[in-house]
């Protein structure tokens, strides 16, 4: 099927019609074992380096510079993410996954060779670009492999991933600190890279055909202009400059400017970075919009959950990372049950829309944590929350990816990637502004009802001081100091609820499409006949009428002797 020449849509050609390998269950694990293990160590990257921090400060000095390590690495992967999505699109996933990997594994072994932290920085930086590619290309791979009526059974698997670098992360880094080097929390994920790059060569065979291409590199100038200026905003306002600054307002009309510039190209351009169309797709908008709001809620309140575990609680950085224990286990749980009750039933929109309530109710629970919460408790609520959140995550991913053709399934996944992650951005910085705001009230109030003065305080009134140094304080001090930052955090966990309420909302309005399927899609006539869906969205592997409907990309659906081989 020919389309007829128009801005902005990708032309498959002829030669894409090509046969998909042959995938059994067993082969599509083998698959997902190297994306799994792509994706771990992209995101032990970000876990596994706080423990290794204070350490990293002690030997290469260059404390005004702490936060870059980890902005540095946050700004560059969310930059990156679309563009990964597209040159997916245009070069092929498999390359482009392999090339994420290549960039990972030299600047992790750059960055342990760091000899000062303006080093360190730069290598994290260049670290990010690969940690953008691995995350998106994962699971836009899964869809090139996968139907989405069976994807959800894999769905549990990718989930664990994120619960295993959480809890992994701090354990890995306080034992290599302790036992090795700092050096090592950024080697250690090597030889991972390492086996997910041999995986994925001798075993993911995807097809590709080969064309010209028109990379819009000015488009992804400014959008990666656009979204570093917004991110070095959220970054470090409030930290390197005050929110009320010349520099906040700067950044914010640079990012404004970059983003109007950007909508001016990608309208222009024969195959822009982010296409317009996508833009035009209904479940593409509200599973952006959903995943935004869920980034603020999710990542911007749960990332505050080990300082409670730390400094409320008096627990060491590893043991705060077992405690988080139930979370994980509640995610894993509805991850994995809601993944394998999609695949059965077809249905999914009802997982999202009951686990942002769940999720909502597990923060307003978490809100409740005080000195005196026993940690059972406290798991509890835990595993509530994480039991939300693992009804959303992947289910947002999915609807993506079941509602664009396949030219477009790169850049869809990555862009609904982006949304999430620039959301956990924005919480990150929203709450952490909450919860500094609220401690210069909650800790004074609380050493002034003790009749202890600010003055006792490390550092005096303006310093916590390490949770270290907070757990040594004498017990007048210390019970004020811990009192005063338990009630900050329960502002800041139920500020984060109203925004997986307007999540809710969001998704009460996504239309539910029937998800694409073959009667088994490992068979070679259905994996065929899958690949000509991915070219032309009309073609259909049941006999339902309602899938015979035109695509406003592709046009009239074909006749059934055409599109079956």
């Amino acid at each position: 099927m020919s389309l007829p020449p128009s801005r902005g849509v990708d032309q498959p050609e002829a030669s894409t019609e090509q046969v998909m390998p042959n995938l059994t269950h067993r082969q599509i694990l083998t698959v997902l074992v190297g994306l799994m293990l792509g994706m771990l160590v992209a995101a032990l990257s970000q876990t596994i380096v706080a423990t290794a921090l204070p350490t990293i400060v002690g030997e290469l000095g260059g404390q005004d510079q702490l936060a870059w390590i980890v902005s540095a690495t946050l700004l560059t992967s969310t930059a990156s993410t679309p563009i990964w999505g597209k040159l997916s699109d245009l070069y092929g996933r498999k390359i482009m996954f392999q090339l994420a990997i290549g960039i990972f594994l030299v600047s992790s072994l750059a960055s342990g060779f760091a000899q000062n932290m303006g080093q360190l920085v730069a290598f994290r930086a260049v670290m990010g670009i690969g940690v953008g590619g691995l995350m998106a290309l994962s699971q836009a791979i899964i869809g090139d492999v996968v139907s989405p009526r069976e994807r959800g059974r894999y769905q549990g698997y990718i989930g664990s991933v994120f619960g295993l670098a959480t809890v992994a992360g701090p354990l890995l880094g306080g034992f290599l600190v302790e036992h090795l080097s700092w050096r090592w929390t950024f080697w250690v994920g090597i030889p991972i890279g390492i086996v997910a790059l041999i995986v994925t060569e001798r075993v993911l065979k995807l097809p590709f055909p080969r064309r010209q291409h028109s990379i819009d590199w000015l488009g992804a100038f400014f959008i990666v202009a656009g979204i570093s200026a917004l991110l070095l905003m959220l970054s470090l306002g409030g930290k390197e400059f005050a929110w009320n600054s010349a520099w906040t307002y700067g950044l914010t009309a640079a990012a404004l400017i970059m983003l109007a510039l950007t909508i001016w190209q990608e309208r222009r351009a024969s195959e822009p970075i982010m296409p317009p169309r996508l833009f035009a797709n209904h479940t593409f908008i509200i599973t952006s919009m959903a995943g935004f709001v869920v980034g603020i809620a999710m990542f911007g309140a749960i990332i505050f959950l080990p300082q409670y575990l730390q400094i409320v609680k008096g627990e060491s950085p590893t043991a705060s990372g077992l405690l988080t224990l139930p979370m994980m286990v509640g995610l894993l749980i509805t991850s994995i049950g809601s993944g394998r009750l999609i695949t059965r039933t077809g249905r999914y929109k009802i997982f999202p829309v009951v686990g942002l309530l769940v999720a909502a109710g597990g923060l307003a629970l978490m809100s409740r944590l005080a000195v005196d919460t026993p940690l059972w408790l406290a798991g509890v609520f835990m595993f509530v929350t994480g039991a939300g959140i693992g009804m959303v995550m992947q289910v947002l991913v999915l609807a993506t990816q079941n509602a664009v053709p396949h030219a477009d399934l790169g850049v869809a996944t990555s862009g609904a990637t982006f949304f999430r992650s620039l959301g956990g951005a924005m919480g990150v910085a929203v709450f952490g502004a909450l919860l500094t705001h609220r401690l210069r009230d909650t800790i004074p109030a609380q050493l002034k009802a003790a009749g202890v003065s600010p003055g006792q305080m490390p550092g005096g009134s303006s310093s916590l001081g390490s949770p270290d140094q907070i757990a040594a304080l004498p017990e007048p001090v210390h019970l004020a100091v811990t009192t005063g930052f338990a009630e900050a955090l329960q502002t800041t966990f139920l500020a984060a609820v109203p925004f997986a309420l307007v999540g809710f909302i969001i998704l009460l309005f996504l239309r539910e499409s029937p998800l694409r399927q073959g009667q088994h899609h490992t068979s070679g006539e259905d994996m065929a006949a899958a690949f000509e869906t991915s070219v032309d969205p009309d073609a259909h592997f049941t006999d339902d009428e309602d899938d015979n409907e035109p695509s406003p990309v592709s046009g009239p659906p074909q006749d059934k002797a055409h599109r079956r081989r």
